[in-house]
């Protein structure tokens, strides 16, 4: 965080019948790398507006520093005037050079020729990406950048965003992006606007802390907003306590799952006991699809079991989506086998979202009409479900048309899951949630009975909640995974170093084999945790110091001073974290 360059003092802005924001303060510096973060509804998208200038606020002041270039890159950017993806590049006002936007769509695989009225959600994405980095902006506003996006472009976008100079506010859903990238988080919530000098990493615990600190002094408050605290507590602390069960239930389940697949890889259809096969719902064997001559998937087998979560993760286009409709019976293989259990009875979101007419209301949606729903074979008032799913239980009368776009994907999710079903097919499922629906997803998932299919880019989410990962790279080939997102990407690491120059001879001339820690590692694993926990409590402190909001007026040397401390002593945290875990993990192996 630096100098100020685009900055609010006690700004408000309207919204239908009242004040949407009233009496906040805001600053962008130089430099700052800030996650935007709050609920569905909260105002997020509203503020990156008020922030770029397109939308006038109410009440307050907008100051800037001249000539700083702000650009937004929306959500949904309207493509609808323009011929090709390269003439919404380069459209006024403001068009960034040819030559800069040819560039990066090359670097992230965009045809830029492609019609807008034809494009996929994830090309009119890149096309806005091009035009939106291609202006060299000063401050970029993202808003949710990583929608949309692949693997391999979410991971360009992050590496473009680590070198660039200027500062940038992100909305993003995405955890794994907001914690690479983000040093400050801006909360947004219950009208309120709080900073704080921690990335997103330290979102959580900073955030619990103001919730327990609030509950405590609730009793002092009236009864309603006593009432409204409880609520936070139990949706926000009481829901991460009772995750911390499911992710031992996930890692128990996962360990199950390796044993049973074998090596590294490879699915060991030899485990043939009546139990497993009894619990099997989809058996794929030696499968293989192609379109011409390229082929697709080659030569897969896998047992699916009662209560697996299988996520399907790669690259657009490496076959993602063929594999899910091999798996559910929608397409046939060429050749090899999928048989599927005669009581499989699917829901695939995706499929439902014709459901969601703008005209409907949220009761026609969830009960024909009615007050009740039947939630597997309980029935339960239409108020109290929507509350479960973090609705205002006031809102069963609102049109649909009226809902934000993650409001309607948690209404879609709400309806589903009280359908009897014992295969939940998900496709891209955390695109337009916030955080705190994901939570929610997350446990919902955890706790349903039958087998869930996860297509998804979000690594976090996926590490979180499947059970095993199917890998596609694009040539046909099929990692079968035992784990997350990150598991698949442990297990890839020697193969793609292999394919480096130089990766024969190295590998022709083997080390001996260790069979005990050096004494440095030895000693390094002891003393780190002791050395991490030092980082952190020095992190703490000068967190604090920088909370005084008179420190830069006061004495800017010595805030910029805190600043790159605060900076340093993070890059020393993950180095002696990344050290720790990597001695942790050969402590294992060769204990093993």
């Amino acid at each position: 965080m630096a100098a100020p360059v685009l900055a609010f003092e006690d700004f408000g802005l309207v919204q239908g019948s009242g004040w949407l924001f009233r009496h906040l303060d805001l600053y962008v510096g130089e430099r700052d790398r800030l996650a935007l973060i709050g609920r569905n509804g909260a105002g997020k998208t509203t503020l990156l507006k008020l922030l770029a200038g397109t939308i006038d606020n109410d009440e307050g002041r907008r100051t800037i520093v001249p000539g700083t270039k702000v650009i937004l890159l929306e959500q949904d950017p309207d493509l609808r005037d323009f011929e090709t993806l390269r003439a919404f590049a380069l459209s006024e006002p403001d068009a960034p050079p040819a030559h800069e936007v040819d560039s990066i769509a090359d670097q992230i695989g965009l045809d830029l020729d492609r019609p807008a009225a034809t494009a996929s959600g994830g090309e009119r994405r890149r096309a806005a990406i091009a035009r939106a980095l291609a202006q060299q902006p000063d401050v970029l506003l993202l808003d949710e950048p990583t929608n949309h996006l692949d693997l391999a472009a979410i991971e360009w976008l992050e590496s473009w965003l680590s070198r660039y100079n200027g500062a940038f506010v992100a909305i993003s859903h995405d955890r794994t992006f907001l914690t690479r990238l983000t040093k400050s988080s801006l909360w947004l919530d219950r009208g309120t606007i709080r900073r704080a000098e921690i990335g997103f990493g330290g979102f959580e615990a900073w955030t619990e802390k103001i919730f327990e600190d609030e509950a405590r002094n609730a009793q002092r408050i009236d009864a309603r907003l006593k009432l409204e605290e409880h609520w936070l507590q139990r949706g926000v602390t009481g829901r991460r306590k009772r995750n911390q069960g499911r992710l031992t239930k996930l890692h128990e389940m996962r360990a199950q799952r390796a044993a049973m697949l074998g090596p590294p890889g490879t699915a060991n259809l030899t485990i043939g006991t009546d139990d497993v096969r009894t619990k099997t719902v989809i058996d794929a064997e030696h499968v293989n699809k192609r379109f011409g001559d390229r082929p697709i998937i080659s030569d897969f087998s896998l047992r699916i079991q009662r209560g697996d979560r299988i996520g399907i993760v790669g690259s657009n286009g490496a076959g993602k989506t063929t594999l899910l409709k091999l798996l559910t019976g929608e397409l046939k293989p060429d050749e090899g086998r999928i048989r599927l259990a005669k009581t499989l009875d699917g829901v695939i979101i995706d499929q439902q979202r014709k459901l969601m007419a703008p005209e409907k209301t949220v009761r026609e949606v969830l009960c024909d009409g009615g007050d009740w729903i039947e939630v597997l074979g309980v029935k339960k008032h239409i108020q109290g479900y929507l509350k479960e799913f973090l609705f205002d239980p006031g809102m069963a009368d609102a049109r649909i048309g009226t809902l934000s776009g993650g409001e309607r994907s948690r209404l879609l999710l709400a309806r589903e899951f009280a359908r009897h079903s014992n295969l939940l097919v998900l496709d891209e499922p955390t695109n337009d949630l916030d955080l705190e629906t994901l939570d929610l997803l997350q446990e919902v998932i955890a706790d349903y009975d039958g087998t869930v299919l996860i297509v998804s880019h979000d690594r976090d989410f996926l590490d979180r909640t499947v059970t095993v990962t199917l890998g596609l790279d694009g040539s046909g080939k099929v990692d079968v995974v035992a784990g997350g997102y990150e598991d698949w990407v442990r297990q890839r690491a020697p193969r793609t170093a292999q394919k480096r120059p130089g990766a024969k001879r190295v590998a022709a001339a083997e080390p001996k084999a260790r069979t005990k820690l050096t004494y440095k590692d030895q000693r390094d694993l002891e003393i780190l945790p002791q050395e991490i926990e030092r980082i952190e409590a020095a992190i703490a402190r000068d967190e604090a110091e920088l909370h005084d909001p008179n420190l830069y007026a006061r004495n800017p040397a010595r805030f910029d001073a805190l600043t790159k401390a605060i900076d340093a002593a993070r890059e020393a945290k993950e180095a002696a974290e990344h050290r720790w875990l990597e001695l942790a993990e050969m402590a294992d192996q060769l204990a093993g």
